[in-house]
């Protein structure tokens, strides 16, 4: 009662706006542990920007909360495609240069995560609709030749199993066929259509720049952060570079500030929550040390996104939105994130539950994951049945002011996906997922209450400052960067020293006993 009274009596309090969404960010990521890479990160993308939305105190964000959950998905979905394992195993090496390299990458990986999540998360802030919804079209056929890429890959691999290993078109083992695919996309529609529209433009300076960062700085430069694993770190860090340039040439310096702001949290959060597992390991204390530094980085990293969103509501100018612009991106968003990204997500469950013998693989011929994805197919039917209904005949069920319709999309895809995720791990259940599936419902709960008795008030302007020099935040950014990596070093230097932290496959980064591998193989040749 006396959390429930503090409340209500600070209803214009920050913290409690900033505490739901990084919980939320926290949540997604924690279930992103589960299922991975890029998919895996549009979960805590749409539960990070809704939640910031509905306590922003902007009647006219709760419009487009839709919106800002379908962009904030993607925006923070493209740091999933960097390889971060042997980072990791850097870090609990023993070996010090290994270990000052290790968290030094760490800060570079969050630092490009938390830039293109923040600003994508950003964008339906600061953009009209019109320009906002122009982005659907491209951006489903983009959705269109990714899945044509997918299909084509699983008919190479049924050809020929060991294809992932031997093929060329795994080129440093980086997502250049997807950017490919994204630009020839990109650009068919544009002649279907004839026209090409600035959404256009920015896709294709997104994948201009990703090619840009992988030549210059793997091809020409011959940087790796990981080898043998991936390097698309190369490709998002041309991204972003690219995407920055692009917001400046057009004059969006608040999606600049966002970028860069949501950057350092990242980067901070990635190097500091490793260093606080590092510690927790030294405890000797078994659990899952892993779930404890992704949920801390996710937590991290929301703090980012509702530090920039929440100082953009009270900057920012009100958004006038026609709703005859483009109506049917309405549904669209709130199908692809009800929808979506649960089943993107979810249909991995099947395969878990077969695995695990508590789902026959087949059921009259079958296959489990059939029956899931027809599960779905149906409830993707009928929930767009229902939205079109609703702008013809409103629905009871729904509440009459967006607010509370905000309130209800988060909440029915927050307990979504925290109970899919459940069901993927309940099958085979042990202490150990107490800190992640536990953890992850105790902070949906909180979450819930957080949302449901906080009353936010209109967002008073202040000051706009959209125009004030980036200067010092870089150099305070930059300051941040440089103490965060080195304490965190000197730190696992004094609790372990030359020992290995375990945990972890432990990797060497230089030296003579170094576990990486430089060279490519020629095509035709396994992987190492």
């Amino acid at each position: 009662m006396k959390f429930l009274k503090a409340l209500d009596s600070n209803p214009h309090s920050a913290l409690l706006p900033i505490l739901l969404t990084a919980l939320s960010l926290s949540i997604g990521w924690g279930i992103r542990g589960n299922f991975g890479h890029e998919i895996g990160a549009l979960t805590p993308g749409a539960l990070a920007a809704a939640a910031v939305v509905l306590t922003s105190g902007r009647p006219d964000w709760h419009r487009r909360i839709a919106y800002f959950a379908f962009f904030g998905a993607l925006g923070w979905s493209f740091g999933g495609s960097m390889s971060y394992g042997q980072v990791l195993g850097y870090t609990h090496s023993g070996h010090s240069p290994s270990v000052l390299y290790g968290f030094a990458s760490l800060f570079v990986i969050g630092f490009l995560w938390g830039a293109m999540g923040t600003a994508g998360t950003a964008m339906p802030a600061v953009l009209d609709r019109r320009a906002l919804t122009e982005f659907f079209a491209p951006i489903s056929a983009v959705f269109i030749a990714w899945w044509g890429q997918d299909r084509f890959v699983e008919w190479l691999v049924a050809v020929n199993p060991a294809y992932r290993q031997e093929s060329p078109l795994y080129w440093y083992d980086t997502d250049w066929l997807g950017v490919l695919a994204a630009i020839v996309a990109v650009l068919v529609l544009a002649v279907v259509r004839r026209r090409f529209d600035e959404a256009s433009r920015f896709i294709l300076y997104l994948a201009v720049g990703w090619w840009a960062g992988f030549v210059l700085l793997v091809l020409v430069f011959g940087l790796r952060m990981t080898p043998p694993r991936g390097d698309n770190w190369a490709g998002c860090t041309g991204m972003t570079a690219a995407m920055i340039l692009y917001f400046v040439r057009r004059g969006q310096g608040e999606l600049v500030r966002a970028a860069i702001v949501g950057g350092f949290f990242g980067g901070f959060g990635f190097a500091f929550a490793n260093a606080l597992k590092l510690i927790g390991v030294a405890t000797g204390w078994a659990t899952n040390w892993h779930s404890v530094m992704e949920q801390t980085y996710g937590f991290i990293n929301g703090l980012g996104v509702a530090v920039v969103m929440l100082g953009l509501a009270r900057r920012s100018a009100r958004l006038e939105d026609d709703s005859s612009v483009r109506r049917w991106t309405d549904v669209y968003a709130v199908v692809f994130v009800l929808a979506g990204i649960t089943y993107l997500n979810l249909r991995r469950n099947p395969v878990t539950w077969v695995n695990a013998e508590s789902v026959p693989a087949a059921i009259v011929g079958v296959s489990a994951e059939a029956w899931f994805a027809l599960a779905y197919l149906l409830i993707a039917v009928m929930l767009i049945a229902l939205l079109i209904r609703h702008r013809r005949h409103p629905l009871s069920f729904l509440p009459a002011d967006w607010h509370g319709r905000g309130q209800l999309f988060y909440l029915v895809f927050l307990w979504w996906m925290v109970v899919g995720n459940f069901e993927r791990s309940v099958v085979a259940f042990a202490p150990t997922r107490m800190i992640t599936e536990g953890v992850i419902f105790l902070h949906a709960v909180i979450c819930t209450m957080l949302l449901l008795t906080y009353r936010s008030s209109p967002a008073t302007a202040a000051a706009d400052d959209s125009t004030r020099p980036l200067g010092r935040t870089v150099m305070a950014g930059a300051a941040v960067m440089v103490l965060c990596i080195v304490g965190c070093w000197g730190m696992t230097r004094v609790i372990y020293g030359d020992a290995v932290a375990g945990n972890i496959k432990r990797q060497i980064r230089f030296g003579s006993e170094s576990t990486a591998t430089r060279e490519r193989p020629a095509a035709g040749q396994p992987h190492p």
